[in-house]
């Protein structure tokens, strides 16, 4: 029998040539490991071996296919703005993907219908095609261009999320400022080094009917939501 490492490289093998933890929690037969959690093991041999490397946070690709997988998703010429398209849509779909597994309804915005999660484009990720008429159509009109949207049995929006790779923050918030009459919650998705100008952003008199709605969530918290939600769907 194959050892766990190879257990986990042909995984990612029959998965493209690259995985998401949660994908190889899902493609894996934990049963003969002798560990109570799998999952961890998992994320430590991809972690450590060199048979690995690292593409986004929670994202690995097999070295062998290392060519193929970032010519797939045209990040081979390491090209700005492409990568900035890359990341944007990879942790929109992280957050549509936890939505889902959450038992929301998840909308994403009309234009953004075609882009991809990894080789899936969006509007087959999402559970919901067409935004609900939940309020006015001129603040419809704000709520149709926000990230992504998770809606509650009733039809209303439970949470707003806006991914900010490198754009400007303040026009998100201005969003969510616009949006403060729902009983909902606002999270800005971007990465670690965003949280000072977030921090100095949300200090702006203008937010602070705001200010303590709005959370801050930075990429590698999504990603473990999005892992250890994997693992629980995969239990269940």
């Amino acid at each position: 029998m194959p050892n766990q490492t190879e257990q986990v490289i042909e995984a990612m093998r029959q998965n493209g040539g690259y995985a998401t933890f949660g994908q190889l929690n899902h493609i894996i037969d934990f049963s003969a490991w002798k560990t109570k959690t799998p999952q961890a093991t998992v994320r430590r041999i991809v972690q450590e071996s060199n048979a690995f490397f690292k593409i986004q946070p929670g994202l690995w690709a097999l070295r062998e296919f290392e060519n193929e997988v970032l010519n797939k998703f045209q990040l081979k010429t390491k090209d700005k703005k492409q990568t900035e398209l890359f990341t944007h849509s990879y942790y929109q779909g992280l957050v549509v993907e936890i939505g889902n597994m959450k038992k929301f309804q998840t909308c994403i915005p009309p234009q953004d219908k075609n882009k991809l999660f990894l080789e899936k484009p969006l509007k087959d990720l999402a559970n919901l095609h067409e935004i609900y008429n939940f309020t006015y159509p001129e603040i419809l009109r704000k709520a149709m261009t926000v990230d992504v949207i998770w809606f509650n049995e009733r039809k209303l929006p439970h949470s707003f999320f806006e991914i900010e790779h490198s754009t400007d923050i303040q026009n998100s918030l201005t969003k969510f400022f616009e949006l403060q009459d729902y009983f909902a919650r606002f999270f800005i998705v971007a990465d670690e080094s965003r949280r000072k100008q977030f921090d100095d952003i949300m200090k702006k008199s203008i937010f602070t009917p705001i200010k303590n709605r709005v959370v801050f969530a930075d990429y590698e918290n999504i990603v473990n939501q999005y892992t250890n939600m994997s693992k629980i769907r995969y239990i269940i």
